[in-house]
């Protein structure tokens, strides 16, 4: 019984054996797989794969059959002796005449993982043949068709205007969209707004500033003229058919305020910052360029297509057009390729890619690799959902759990920006790239300094000219100048040619700076593997780039460039369905303070649908035939009637649409943080308006790449000046505090969708804030300036803040409260407390509902 249950123990012993072999195997590939072929990806195959022009030294590190065989050398690995292997020794430095790669050695652990993987027997996945399989190219995923069927990703059509019962109440087919869900819902239409509340409304919408009490007067003496001219009573008087309305729009779109107003809202997108936040929160010392960029660029309205492909591209554009062969446009519209014509418009191109280049970054990252990949993973996402709505981040590590994206699309798109150079250099501090932007002063500069290195190399030349003479003279006729002729000089010209060198020293050392900008280059033409649940140590297949399958894209990549040009051309295109609708949401919610689709950066399935899915798409299909005009955007809704309905609401509206998502009447919207600081500088008469109040470098006490602060200092950023919010500091992690309590967005992501809280501290701010304060005394130096009597003072100030008479209630209360607030001064000076209570009253108005709320 013994002997036969030995016997029948052999079997299973061997069978052991073996599975613990099949396991050494199994985990010695593993292994490989999850640190030596991406190391020898990043670090080997440019010049030792089958992708390299000429494999140098005639050696291959792509497969087994290329290591064993080697090079002109040998063999490169001798499997289980890292002492004896050439690829081991060459990457250890340990030979003067045969170190790789050639221009930065491997880290330590590099070098201890690669001695690892020949030690074990340089395990690697084999095919039949026993060679190492190579990644190969996935196939692109079949096409989705139940995913297309979403409705962000239809193609849009444009719908016509639906008939309405009520055909007198319409101005424009957007009024016909609205009208036609509240009808179906048994509701009406709020009444039309008085015409102070749409100034202020409109003013305030397309400026951030509220109106002035002139502006305010004239606009409704230019309404009672036409309404006059037109007849009394007649319909006409209605607010959208008066021209006086129109010209306002018109008006209010020419300032320059209007794109400080807009540019800003883009700026949440595109999560602008002045730092970097995380682990080192450096200065993003030229960051504001984009930002006065993208300003620009609202006040010109220049096409919202070209502003995209500038923004993902603009370092492509080139004098013949945007780099793509005019026979793969397709017949698109001609401003998107056209030429760059000037220098201006060169930098301004090259700026615009600091949309790539804004995102917060772990500068410290020990792992090179992560981090390289962790800033294009933030790449691929911000731009998933500024310009398409879409969580595009998501597959990183694993199919998208509900939208039709999967891991092989994100590393095909990832792709694209892996051949992209963002970084200068990924050594800790790591840097980011900057692209030069020499101006008509950086030149003149330059012209100015080699005229002083040509001066001070000139004065070198003939002292060195006439020491040489000198010198000849004391050797005598006949003599040849020694090998090094200053060795013999005198002492004093020894002294003065050393002098002369320093002095020149000292003028190059002191050579101009040429502008830059932040930004991104062309890098290197790469496809990637796929990288098992996210991580860079462990790759699958490879995904060559390309679009995500489901958006059906079918514009090719040339294999010799990145495809950001290929891939900003299908953005700003007609053909792609989410653009359009995006932006066109992006500008609705920016005027009704939500989105015809709610989830403003969110177009796919955890996303909500459109409450109205006809007009947007109307929008979106007029908003590409009017040219990508943001500025006819604007027009087309403020024009409708829809825009201009008071806040009244009915009890039907309130039992039926209680959130107004039928837009049964105009929401009240509390201002955002940057409009309430500068309408309290505005109306104070204390912000700074004029060229040298805006624009430029929003951080100057350090300098670019410097910290603002670290784990020992405080962060000396400073608020106090008096321009307009949007050219002050965006630092992460550190935001300013009057900012961080009226819900100033998390710059360290995209955010098109703003919240709105209403909490104790944003009051405790109002009434004890230092800006508050001086803003309240300023106004009231300014009332107590003005001719009149305090009655007159007090209409002042309520037409100032409010756009509107106060009545003879809040007149007589208004007094009350100045005798009150003065009695404290009472036998003391009584200008001081005159003033006093003055500032008081101002402060009280300043900081009540109706002075930061629209209606």
């Amino acid at each position: 019984m013994r002997t036969r249950a030995w016997l029948i123990s052999i079997p299973c012993v061997l069978c052991f054996a073996a599975t613990l072999s099949e396991a050494a195997d199994a985990d010695g590939v593993r292994f490989f797989e999850s640190y030596i072929r991406p190391l020898l990806v990043d670090r080997c195959y440019e010049c030792h794969a089958e992708g390299a022009k000429k494999a140098k030294g005639g050696l291959r590190l792509d497969s087994a059959e290329g290591w064993t065989r080697g090079g002109e050398s040998g063999p490169a690995i001798t499997p289980g002796k890292p002492e004896a292997s050439l690829l081991v020794k060459a990457v250890s430095y340990t030979d003067s005449d045969l170190r790789m790669p050639p221009k930065q050695r491997l880290t330590d652990r590099e070098i201890k993982l690669l001695e690892e993987w020949v030690k074990r027997g340089a395990p690697h996945p084999k095919d039949a043949a026993g060679t190492a399989t190579k990644p190969e190219p996935v196939k692109p995923p079949a096409i989705d068709v139940a995913g297309r069927e979403h409705w962000s990703f239809k193609p849009i059509n444009e719908p016509a205007a639906p008939k309405v019962a009520d055909e007198s109440w319409p101005a424009s087919p957007i009024d016909r969209f609205i009208l036609d869900r509240l009808e179906a819902a048994g509701l009406r239409p709020a009444k039309d707004a008085d015409l102070r509340t749409l100034i202020r409304r409109a003013t305030f919408d397309l400026t951030g500033l509220p109106p002035t009490p002139e502006e305010v007067t004239a606009f409704l003496r230019d309404c009672e003229t036409e309404s006059a001219e037109r007849g009394a009573g007649s319909a006409e008087q209605r607010p959208d058919a008066l021209g006086a309305y129109a010209r306002l729009i018109d008006r209010l779109l020419a300032s320059p305020r209007y794109g400080e107003r807009w540019g800003r809202h883009w700026l949440d997108v595109a999560r602008y910052a002045d730092s970097n936040g995380l682990d080192e929160n450096i200065a993003h010392g030229n960051a504001w360029r984009y930002r006065d960029y993208v300003i620009a660029s609202f006040n010109s309205d220049k096409p919202f297509d070209r502003f995209i492909i500038e923004q993902i591209a603009g370092d492509l554009l080139t004098s013949s057009g945007f780099g793509v062969p005019s026979s793969e446009l397709k017949g698109e519209s001609a401003h998107r390729s056209a030429p760059l014509n000037s220098e201006l418009e060169t930098r301004n191109a090259l700026i615009a890619t600091g949309f790539l280049a804004l995102g917060p970054k772990v500068l410290a990252e020990v792992d090179k690799t992560k981090m390289e990949m962790d800033i294009i993973d933030e790449q691929v996402d911000t731009l998933g959902r500024a310009f398409l709505g879409q969580t595009i981040g998501c597959a990183r590590c694993h199919d998208h759990k509900f939208d039709p994206i999967t891991t092989a699309d994100y590393y095909a798109l990832t792709g694209i920006f892996k051949s992209t150079k963002t970084m200068e250099s990924f050594v800790t501090i790591a840097k980011w790239w900057e692209n030069p932007i020499p101006t008509a002063e950086d030149h003149a500069a330059k012209k100015a300094h080699d005229e002083k290195v040509a001066a001070a190399k000139a004065a070198i030349d003939s002292h060195i000219a006439a020491a040489n003479a000198e010198l000849l003279k004391r050797l005598g006729d006949g003599a040849k100048l020694p090998a090094k002729p200053e060795d013999q000089y005198a002492d004093g010209e020894k002294a003065e040619l050393k002098k002369l060198r320093d002095e020149l020293a000292k003028i190059e050392k002191a050579a101009p700076q040429v502008s830059s900008a932040m930004g991104v280059t062309e890098g290197k033409p790469t496809d990637l593997a796929i990288h098992v649940r996210g991580s860079h140590l462990t790759l699958g297949a490879m995904s060559p780039r390309r679009f995500p399958q489901v958006f059906g894209a079918s514009r090719p990549i040339a294999a010799d460039r990145s495809g950001r040009m290929e891939l900003a051309q299908w953005i700003a295109s007609k053909e792609n369905p989410l653009t359009a609708r995006v932006i066109v949401n992006r500008v609705w919610r920016w005027h009704f303070g939500r989105g015809l689709v709610r989830t403003t950066d969110n177009f796919g399935k955890l996303g909500e649908a459109p409450t109205h899915p006809q007009l947007l798409d109307w929008l979106a299909s007029r908003f590409v035939e009017d040219g990508w005009s943001i500025k006819k955007l604007h027009r087309r809704i403020m024009l409708s009637r829809t825009y201009q309905m008071s806040g009244e609401t009915s009890d039907d509206a309130t039992r039926l649409d209680p959130e107004n998502r039928l837009y049964s009447r105009a929401p009240v919207r509390r201002l955002e943080a940057e409009a309430i600081r500068d309408a309290m500088l505005f109306v104070s008469g204390r912000l700074e308006l004029s060229p040298a109040g805006t624009g430029g470098p929003a951080i100057t006490h350090v300098k670019n790449r410097e910290f603002l602060f670290d784990h020992t200092s405080k962060d000396g950023t400073t608020y106090d000046a008096l321009k307009r919010s949007v050219f002050l500091p965006v630092v992460r992690n550190h935001l300013y505090d009057f900012f961080e309590l009226f819900d100033f967005p998390d710059s360290a992501v995209s955010q098109g969708d703003r919240p709105t809280t209403t909490v104790a501290p944003q009051a405790l701010l109002a009434m004890n804030s230092p800006l508050v304060w001086a803003s309240a005394e300023a106004l009231a130096n300014q009332t107590l300036l003005r001719d009149g009597d305090d009655a007159s003072r007090v209409k002042w100030l309520y037409e100032t803040l409010y756009g509107r008479p106060p009545g003879d209630g809040e007149i007589k209360r208004a007094a009350g409260f100045i005798e009150r607030a003065m009695q404290p001064a009472a036998g003391g000076d009584a200008a001081a407390g005159r003033k006093v209570a003055w500032q008081s009253l101002a402060q009280v108005l300043m900081v009540s509902n109706e002075f930061m709320y629209v209606r």
